[in-house]
């Protein structure tokens, strides 16, 4: 055909993403690996290049839905012969059809006629009781897919009771015209089907014309075809106004089901896809508060930040937060709310690493590689984690059991204009001086230029927080949960240090050590500094 529909491509490892911007409109033309639209998830943006050169016809998915790998997202006209031939044909035999629809006494005609003749069928929202939006919740179909009538087509959900938009025809689906998270009302479009000219009987209204909203409310529809096609309705109580719970990303039958067993789910953790919460996540939550009560406090009940107008006391402007920023925000306070902080401080006299890593600087330009400072701490924290495996754990979610790994991957923060990421250096212990410099450009840039892939920034066992570039003598970092440490480190001084005789003029480096105190004792934290200042003090240590 000459229309070719373009596809969500691997996302490296995220689930669901959002489409945060569509960068052409319809008729622009398209070169191979142009940017189509841009993606975001949890952790990085995306842009999705074009696999074909022609024009955009349209964009199959609006700015703000939420998409997965393989779903549409576009049609680009690769041939325009071929392209004018196909609108041709539809036209000569949607025509007569549409003569033979409002034609009772013709209603056994078209089967015998045109048995091959397939058109396309427009399904909306039928009459839902009121004129409000309501939320789209859950998309049940996928392109291509082939449903029998009374199939549900998408989830609804208002504020007191979820409903199922069932299918009013048999056939293929060949578009879907709405998204998740989409707002709709009676008389929405949902999807185009591809059905039978015995099919296409049933409603006489052309894919172009939406009065089924209409005829729905119609006092004289038979009652027989309003129940066909009207939303099947599971009432539920209406939630609390105010309460949290109506603020959490989850499903009816997951909400219906906490109303069930009081559970408040502001209180429960998501385990599925941008944090959704799913009934076995309930049910863990109730079977961890039955036996451990205390573990159930997540810091519910602290007073809020008081809203103040700051318009009066002189000019203001309000500037939105990214989507990283806000899930960096929401990640910390929910790891300081959580985890029990203990942070050691310490100081590394790095005088003789920053001579050899300076000696480095003419190599570096050979390979094309910058050797910084951060190269050798990463090196330091996995040979420190090697030897001090109570730091590469994470706490079970049962809190009875701790997961050692036996895998060592280091994070490291990176200030970037859109927020703070973390792309994580894989088997840093068992790489060299030059592999994690190149590794750290490489990650650095694609984090400042919005490229990481989710699959970049997962898998971390501890997390390094570097402030020497910037400054300062100290601070206290918050643990990267579920990692059960993290490193701070702020910026080089020369400090008299007693070398037994004298003072001597040394290049101290300031460590801040945060940890977990669940899991991490403060012994095993005072072996963890000593043997990472040891490395770093001398780094002819890490080659044993």
């Amino acid at each position: 055909m000459a229309v070719e529909i373009v596809t969500v491509p691997d996302l490296g490892g995220a689930e669901s993403v959002d489409v945060i911007e569509l960068n052409l409109t319809p008729g622009d033309a398209v070169e191979l690996e142009d940017s189509l639209i841009v993606l975001e998830s949890d952790k990085a943006s995306m842009d999705v290049p074009s696999p074909f050169a022609g024009s955009l016809v349209k964009y199959l998915v609006a700015d703000g839905a939420t998409v997965k790998v393989g779903d549409a997202i576009a049609e680009i006209e690769t041939g325009a012969a071929e392209q004018s031939a196909q609108e041709e044909a539809p036209v000569e035999e949607e025509e007569p059809q549409l003569d033979k629809e409002p034609k009772p006494e013709k209603e056994p005609q078209p089967a015998a006629e045109a048995p091959s003749v397939e058109s396309e069928q427009l399904i909306v929202v039928p009459d839902i009781g009121s004129d409000d939006e309501v939320d789209l919740i859950e998309i049940s179909i996928a392109i291509g897919d082939q449903v029998e009538e009374g199939d549900t087509l998408v989830v609804l959900e208002s504020d007191k009771a979820t409903m199922d938009v069932p299918s009013s025809h048999s056939g293929k689906v060949i578009k879907i015209l709405a998204a998740e998270g989409d707002k709709l009302r009676t008389g929405s479009q949902v999807a185009i089907l591809q059905v039978s000219n015995a099919e296409a009987e049933v409603i006489a209204v052309p894919v172009e014309a939406t009065p089924v909203a209409t005829e729905a409310k119609s006092p004289s529809v038979a009652p027989a075809a309003a129940s066909a096609s009207a939303p099947t309705v599971i009432s539920a109580p209406a939630a609390t106004e105010g309460s949290a719970s109506a603020d959490v990303y989850a499903g009816p039958s997951v909400r219906m089901l906490a109303r069930e067993l009081g559970v408040s789910l502001e209180k429960v953790s998501g385990t599925g896809p941008r944090g959704r919460i799913q009934k076995n996540d309930v049910d863990s939550y109730v079977k961890n508060a039955l036996n451990n009560p205390a573990s159930t406090s997540t810091g519910s009940g602290i007073p809020e930040v008081p809203v103040v107008d700051f318009s009066q006391f002189g000019e203001t402007e309000s500037i939105k937060l990214t989507k990283i920023q806000k899930l960096t925000g929401s990640n910390m306070q929910r790891n300081w709310l959580n985890v029990p902080h203990v942070t050691q401080f310490d100081d590394a006299d790095i005088t003789e690493l920053e001579d050899f890593r300076k000696s480095l600087k003419t190599e570096g330009e050979k390979r094309g590689i910058r050797v910084t400072p951060v190269a050798f701490l990463i090196k330091a924290i996995a040979a420190s984690l090697h030897a001090n495996p109570e730091f590469n754990r994470s706490l079970a979610g049962d809190g009875e059991h701790v997961i050692q790994k036996h895998y060592i991957n280091v994070g490291m923060a990176v200030d970037t204009p859109r927020g703070l990421m973390v792309p994580v250096i894989k088997d840093a212990n068992e790489k060299g001086i030059w592999e994690i410099s190149e590794d750290i450009m490489s990650l650095a840039g694609l984090a400042r230029d919005g490229k990481l892939k989710p699959s970049d920034m997962q898998g971390g066992c501890f997390t390094l927080s570097s402030l020497g570039a910037i400054g300062g003598t100290g601070f206290t970092p918050i643990v990267n949960a579920p990692e059960v440490g993290i490193l701070g480190v702020s910026k080089s001084q020369m400090k008299p240090v007693w070398n037994g005789s004298e003072f001597a003029p040394r290049l101290t480096l300031p460590l801040c050590l945060s940890y977990d105190h669940r899991v991490i004792n403060g012994g095993d934290a005072g072996r963890f500094m000593t043997h990472l200042v040891k490395l770093l003090s001398d780094i002819r240590y890490l080659a044993l």
